[in-house]
């Protein structure tokens, strides 16, 4: 067991309460000056001004001492909303949206997700792993400590299994903690465009009882939208999903109004995901049911679409997060510090509110938030040395790496 005390930072992080913080919570943070921290084999054990940390010492001597030299130090990010499971790079696209063709016009054309869903059939076990862990190597560089993978492109049974053996992997075998999703209804594949019913009744009746047998998701999510699972689809699937013991999240009104953000307020869903397009009523069902918002500017960004309306939702209640979407098509974004940037000067958070965004209200929206962030005692020591003096840093900094060290389980890993 090794015994570490890190001192002179300033430390800023959310404190955990009941509920995700929303509303006027959502900017509180605590603050320590002249802060520091102790971490017990891999957790923080004490934090706040040095006397009182000294106290939790006892009779014991630190194995290690640290000086942060008055740094701002804050939690690890947590990334709720990825799909950085996949096989191949999608730059094509990219051209094809600047030239004007709408998301679901290349999801129709063949591309976008069936694209990835024709690779990850193709490739190995090994080359997808090798691809994913690369992947979130450069996560972990920017910062993200946690991070939510979904399956998703396979849309087949033995696919999406085996998807989520390489992600249950990548969790043991890289440094990061990961949380595994199944989103087997990401998109309705080739063999059933005629037949989406008939997929439908795959999810429920095959997948959905062998995903639960396997035993690696915690959650299962599903994409509602024009062109892809209606609300009453979702409903049915969901439902079923949680007949075999999963928590539920829905990608949310990402470009149409479907009512997709009441549907996860009537299921009474972790999160919903996306909400480009959710309506008020659809947003007053989220704050009613404390349905965590995870907020996706990085996918606006690129999609150069307008971002959600989070100033509306931190307002009216909802619990707000924020995600990459690390995605091989509509957002290619390894960078947390890029998103919180974005909802800073995009979407008019102030950066407090950003900071528990991207911190303990995205570990509510994985089930993480009694392990994850915030520095509190008990918690996994994973936390971000910055170059800069406040998490505003983000924001001032913006397109940059403000951040001079990253650690996890109290050992500094980037």
């Amino acid at each position: 067991m090794t015994l570490k005390l890190f001192k002179h930072g300033r430390i800023y992080t959310p404190l955990t309460g009941r509920d995700p913080a929303a509303g006027g919570e959502q900017g509180k943070l605590a603050f320590y000056e002249d802060g520091c921290f102790l971490v017990d084999n891999g957790q923080f054990a004490a934090v706040g001004a040095m006397a009182d940390v000294e106290k939790c010492l006892e009779d014991r001597c630190p194995d290690q001492e640290f000086d942060l030299e008055g740094a701002a130090v804050i939690p690890g990010f947590v990334d709720p909303h990825t799909h950085a499971c996949f096989a191949a790079r999608r730059e094509t696209e990219f051209s094809m949206r600047l030239e004007g063709k709408s998301y679901l016009e290349i999801l129709k054309a063949g591309g976008g997700i069936l694209s990835s869903v024709r690779s990850v059939r193709s490739a190995s076990d090994q080359e997808l792993f090798d691809f994913s862990r690369a992947l979130l190597a450069s996560t972990l560089f920017y910062g993200t400590t946690t991070i939510e993978i979904k399956s998703g492109y396979g849309l087949d049974t033995e696919t999406e299994l085996r998807m989520l053996r390489v992600i249950d992997r990548l969790g043991r075998e890289t440094p990061q903690t990961v949380v595994p999703t199944f989103m087997g209804a990401h998109a309705v594949p080739e063999e059933f465009k005629d037949n989406p019913e008939g997929y439908v009744s795959l999810l429920r009746e095959d997948m959905l009882p062998a995903i639960a047998e396997q035993g690696i998701a915690r959650f299962c999510d599903i994409f509602c939208e024009e062109g892809v699972f209606s609300v009453e689809q979702s409903r049915r699937v969901l439902q079923r999903a949680r007949e075999w013991g999963f928590r539920l999240k829905v990608h949310a009104d990402e470009v149409h109004d479907l009512g997709g953000a009441a549907m996860a307020g009537e299921m009474r869903a972790v999160s919903a995901e996306h909400l480009l397009a959710a309506s008020d009523a659809g947003i007053a069902a989220m704050a009613k049911e404390g349905v965590v918002a995870v907020l996706l500017p990085a996918t606006a960004y690129s999609l150069r679409k307008p971002f959600a309306r989070a100033r509306t939702m931190i307002e009216k209640g909802v619990p707000v997060a924020l995600a990459t979407d690390l995605n091989p098509g509509s957002c290619f974004c390894e960078s947390m510090p890029f998103v919180f940037s974005l909802a800073v000067m995009g979407m008019e958070l102030t950066p407090e509110e950003a900071l528990t965004a991207s911190t303990l209200n995205a570990a509510w929206a994985i089930g993480m938030s009694r392990e994850a962030g915030s520095i509190e005692p008990g918690k996994m020591a994973d936390f971000l040395v910055l170059d800069g003096e406040t998490p505003a840093v983000f924001a001032y900094a913006s397109g940059a790496r403000p951040i001079r060290s990253v650690w996890k389980l109290g050992e500094c890993v980037a």
